[in-house]
């Protein structure tokens, strides 16, 4: 398999909750304006996307991450901005390309969606839709999702939302198009859906050794191969943390990780987070913390098991205080990235 020698790197958040550095939690207005100043900071390094999440619980200050995309495309130049993901079951498609092109506006031209399901289900009462209406509320709002994204009159009918008959949708754009993504957690039907509609593939790989979505890589591309269409891009997101050595990084990821890891787990009804599980996934698995040597070498078995062209390192993960995620991107955008492209010209 041969490796793109134009790899793409972002960073991806959820404005999970945070301490700072003398263990006192801050309030949701410190993390989101924390958020902005960790993107201006991934700005200034050079590194290729920046990407919000969307949750509606008291562990993220996040609900609302095309607003924080407005707020942070203002203050950033070259970044390419996008979500992670945007909840579309619970969102209305033709709301969701009107923010989207206003900040596209405001960033010029550099805004991206990662249309999703989401793991947590809180929006959907939220917002009055039934859980029992998951998969078609999904599917219809992505169909429609991605014929408003062509940017031409609308013509539409399903059973989430009223018809469209020739309706034209505003703002359009300046460049006619912006940038979109489908999450995926990895189901096949997930990804043959994502092919079909000719969308990239963002993969959310949590845990276990990366190449284990190989699999869904290889039956993308053979389904794009399949449908006549041509070959896109798929990413890897995964959480990490970076720090001088190797120690360190999992000194001060693990309490953090075990907060947030710990509560979702605990929700879910899964065994609690042990310090053994949280080193596997640091030495074997999907948790990339360590040196920047380390996650190099991590990231570069990721890339090349799977054959992705992209890799978001999901920074913050629990309540890790704002000073160490600076750091964290700081490594990452200086170390790391120039290594991970050292090493992969090896596959070239």
């Amino acid at each position: 398999m041969s490796i793109s020698k134009d790899i793409k790197f972002g960073l991806d958040t959820f404005g999970d909750m945070t301490n700072d550095l003398a263990g006192n939690p801050q309030s949701a207005g410190v993390v989101l304006r924390n958020v902005v100043e960790q993107a201006k900071l991934a700005d200034s390094l050079g590194i290729d996307a920046f990407n919000v999440g969307e949750h509606h619980r008291d562990d993220f200050a996040v609900s609302a991450p095309d607003t924080m995309l407005a707020g942070i495309a203002t203050v950033t130049k070259n970044i390419t901005l996008g979500t992670g993901v945007t909840v579309l079951s619970s969102e209305d498609p033709v709301r969701v390309y009107q923010r989207f092109a206003t900040i596209d506006a405001l960033s010029n031209g550099r805004v991206e969606i990662t249309a999703g399901r989401g793991s947590f289900t809180e929006s959907f009462p939220l917002f009055g839709y039934n859980l029992s209406d998951y998969n078609v509320l999904f599917e219809e709002k992505l169909e429609l999702l991605v014929q408003l994204w062509g940017e031409q009159a609308i013509t539409w009918s399903g059973t989430t939302r009223s018809s469209l008959h020739n309706q034209e949708i505003y703002p359009k754009t300046d460049r006619g198009r912006m940038g979109i993504r489908v999450g995926v957690g990895g189901s096949p039907e997930s990804v043959m859906r994502a092919a079909r509609l000719g969308l990239p593939l963002a993969l959310a790989i949590i845990g276990g050794d990366p190449a284990r979505f190989a699999p869904f890589a290889n039956l993308y591309r053979q389904q794009l191969n399949e449908l006549g269409k041509e070959q896109l891009p798929i990413s890897i997101h995964s959480p990490g943390h970076i720090a001088e050595d190797d120690e360190q990084a999992a000194n001060e990821l693990w309490p953090a990780y075990l907060a947030g890891f710990g509560r979702i787990g605990q929700e879910r009804g899964w065994a609690p987070p042990t310090p053994q599980h949280f080193m596997s996934e640091v030495i074997h698995g999907s948790v990339y913390a360590g040196s920047p040597e380390t996650v190099a070498k991590k990231i570069v078995h990721a890339i090349t098991s799977v054959g992705a062209q992209r890799f978001d390192l999901k920074y913050a993960n629990g309540p890790m205080p704002h000073e160490r995620l600076m750091k964290s991107i700081e490594l990452y955008g200086t170390e790391v990235i120039p290594r991970v492209r050292k090493l992969l010209e090896a596959f070239e």
